[in-house]
C-alpha cells in the first residue's frame, strides 16, 4: 500500500471502516492519522487516532481485544480507508462483535454482549474453518482428516455427508440435546467440506437462502 496516495483532511486524519476479514461484518469506524496509520502497517495491529484525547491508541491494547490487520484498501477519491481485520474477542467497548448493533427505525436486534477474549459469532466460525478446509484442499498435510477426505474425493465426502445426517437425525429421534450438537457439527463440517470440494463458498449459499426471503 502506498500510503501517498491517502487524503487526510484538515485536521489530518482519515476516517477508517474496520471489517472482519471472515464474515464481511462492518465492525466499527475511527480515525487514523499518518503515524498511526504508519504504526498499523509496521505491527500489524490496529492503530487510530482518539479526537477527543488527541493521542494514538492501539486497538485492544488494554481489553486484549486487538485487531490482526490482513488488507488495507482505500476508495477511489483516496479518503477514507477500508481494514479487514482477524477480531479477538469483541470490536464495542459495549461487549458487542460489532459496534453497528441498533437500527435507525427503532426495532429490535439481537445484541450478543459476550464480552469474552475468545469470542466468535457463529458466521466468523463458519469462514474460519471453511479457510481451513479450503487450505487443506490447496495445501494437503499429513495425518489431516480433511486432506483424506479430499484425497478419496466426492463419493466419499458425498457418503460421509450421508451418514453424518442419518446420525444426526438419530441424535433427535433421541431427543438429546449434547448429542444433536455434536452430530450436527459433524454434518456441518462435512458439508462444508463438499461446498470446498465444488468451489463453493458460504457467502454463495447465504445469499441463496436470502433470496429465498423475498
Amino acid at each position: 500500500m502506498n500510503s501517498a496516495n491517502i487524503k487526510y483532511d484538515q485536521r489530518g486524519l482519515v476516517p477508517a471502516v474496520i471489517q472482519d476479514a471472515a464474515s464481511g461484518t462492518v465492525l466499527m469506524l475511527a480515525y487514523m492519522n499518518e503515524e498511526s496509520l504508519k504504526k498499523t502497517l509496521a505491527t500489524g495491529v490496529t492503530w487510530f487516532y482518539s479526537r477527543n484525547r488527541q493521542m494514538l491508541w492501539q486497538k485492544g491494547e488494554t481489553s486484549g481485544h486487538v485487531q490482526k490487520v490482513k488488507d488495507i484498501y482505500y476508495d477511489c477519491d483516496g479518503d477514507t480507508l477500508l481494514v479487514k481485520v482477524e477480531q479477538e474477542g469483541v470490536a464495542c467497548h459495549e461487549g458487542t462483535f460489532s459496534c453497528f448493533s441498533r437500527r435507525l427505525d427503532g426495532a429490535e436486534t439481537e445484541r450478543d454482549t459476550t464480552a469474552a477474549a475468545d469470542y466468535r459469532p457463529a458466521m466468523t466460525v463458519l469462514y474460519e474453518l471453511y479457510n481451513v478446509i479450503n487450505d487443506r484442499k490447496a495445501n494437503p498435510k499429513e495425518g489431516s482428516y480433511t486432506t483424506y477426505l479430499f484425497t478419496k474425493g466426492r463419493d466419499k465426502i458425498l457418503k460421509k455427508v450421508g451418514e453424518e445426517a442419518a446420525e444426526t437425525i438419530i441424535a433427535s429421534k433421541n431427543a438429546a440435546k449434547a448429542e444433536i450438537l455434536y452430530e450436527m457439527a459433524d454434518l456441518w463440517y462435512h458439508c462444508l467440506v463438499l461446498l470446498a470440494h465444488h468451489d463453493i463458498t458460504p457467502t454463495e449459499l447465504l445469499a441463496e437462502l436470502q433470496s429465498r426471503r423475498k
